[in-house]
């Protein structure tokens, strides 16, 4: 195959499809020591996608889909509340430093485009945004008064910038708006997207314009190599409303809004539940893996449980390993602060961990290659009693080395649990006679 860092393709998808490997796919497959062909093929089929701005020139590339290590994204931006853009990029700079894959900008107050443009000027984990969140703020309209062409620019100006995914709530149509209404829930719509969609189709009569002029919305993304994160509109806000008549409805139409932008040569990432019971996750993501074709899935959480405000980075790390270990690609990290406030830094950190730990689980689950090396590296330094290297290979190192020297020992080679009763030093004791 050809390796080509040319403009003879117009998005990874497009050149995938002409047998191209590009620059990004060499990036990915070496990673993930996965065969560079076998990267294209998928690319092509739409099972891997690559979010890749041709704009974002400091992007250090990620794939996400079959076969791969799951990612994880980060979510951060700027309130009303908390409107600090200081304190957002520190995050930023903290969470790239932590290894983080993506992070999602969902600034909805103040200088939101200010704060986009440095996040990727920055960053080299691909930039995903929610363009409807700026429509209101960047154009200072009224709900009511916003037009189909203002949703539509808004898509452009966040390619211009090198936005790499957004998540759009396409799928929250008429017919959806009015499977919802037929079939009340508990939590009603908690998307925030998808909420403001709802609403803007209710005041002015109007349809979904990202549905009604969703080939145009397709253009755009090509023009900018945009991967399209399909929103869902109707995710189950409590574990009540999970798997019911709206989300269906929804993840049927992103099935088929899916095959439209895979015509267009734009790759696709299907988004999915926040609340669902540990028993219903596997069903949700064979639901999505068979109703858009094999399209990376991506789940906030899923929180297992509602009623653990301050401790959702733990709900959503077990739904999120539950969910990548039966195939889901791509976690959105949930922290202790969810449901309560913005997160603060540590917030963040604690998120982070929590949901690398879960993302780590699922793909030794999956046999992505090479996962359960670290683990045997870690046995290995444990039976060796080297604390050293236990430290180095620490998902969190900071936090592993602090509880080590917080101990009081009775035998330096031993941890403060077991002291000489240690069991891996016994027995090595043991064999040597």
């Amino acid at each position: 195959m050809q390796v080509n860092t040319t403009q003879e393709y117009t998005t990874q998808m497009n050149a995938a499809k002409q047998g191209i490997i590009t620059e990004a796919m060499k990036i990915v497959a070496q990673k993930e020591n996965i065969d560079v062909e076998v990267i294209r093929e998928r690319v092509a089929k739409g099972t891997i996608a690559i979010p890749a701005n041709r704009n974002h020139l400091s992007l250090n590339p990620e794939g996400v889909g079959e076969g791969l290590r799951t990612k994880m994204n980060v979510n951060l931006g700027i309130s009303k509340d908390c409107n600090d853009m200081e304190v957002e990029l520190e995050k930023v700079r903290v969470a790239l430093d932590m290894g983080v894959e993506a992070i999602m900008d969902l600034s909805n107050y103040g200088k939101t485009e200010a704060f986009r443009k440095d996040l990727i000027d920055i960053s080299g984990a691909m930039i995903g945004t929610v363009p409807v969140y700026d429509v209101f703020g960047f154009y200072e309209k009224e709900l009511k008064d916003v037009k189909p062409d203002d949703f539509l620019g808004m898509v452009r100006k966040h390619g211009e910038d090198g936005v790499d995914f957004v998540t759009i709530h396409a799928g929250m149509n008429k017919a959806a708006a009015d499977t919802f209404i037929k079939n009340p829930r508990m939590m009603n719509l908690v998307s925030r997207g998808g909420s403001l969609m709802f609403a803007w189709m209710r005041l002015t009569g109007h349809e979904n314009p990202y549905y009604e002029r969703f080939d145009e919305l397709l253009d755009i993304c090509a023009e900018f190599d945009i991967t399209l994160s399909l929103g869902d509109a109707c995710r189950p806000g409590g574990l009540a409303d999970s798997t019911d008549a709206s989300q269906i409805h929804e993840l049927i139409m992103l099935g088929e809004l899916t095959r439209r932008a895979w015509e267009k040569d734009v790759q696709v990432i299907i988004e999915g539940p926040g609340h669902m019971s540990m028993d219903e996750i596997e069903a949700n993501v064979l639901l999505e893996k068979k109703l858009c074709h094999g399209a990376p899935f991506y789940v906030l959480g899923p929180l297992v449980t509602d009623i653990a405000p301050g401790y959702d980075h733990i709900t959503g790390a077990i739904g999120g390993a539950i969910a990548a270990s039966a195939g889901a690609d791509f976690l959105c990290y949930v922290t202790p602060a969810e449901h309560l406030r913005l997160p603060t830094v540590d917030d963040m950190k604690e998120g982070i961990i929590a949901t690398k730990i879960a993302a780590h689980a699922a793909d030794i689950a999956k046999k992505v290659p090479k996962a359960r090396q670290w683990d045997n590296k870690m046995s290995q330094a444990r039976v060796d009693l080297d604390w050293q290297q236990m430290f180095e290979l620490a998902i969190d190192p900071t936090k592993a080395r602090a509880y080590r020297e917080n101990a009081e020992l009775e035998d330096e080679t031993t941890c403060s649990m077991c002291g000489k009763m240690c069991a891996i030093r016994n027995v090595h004791e043991a064999l040597k006679k």
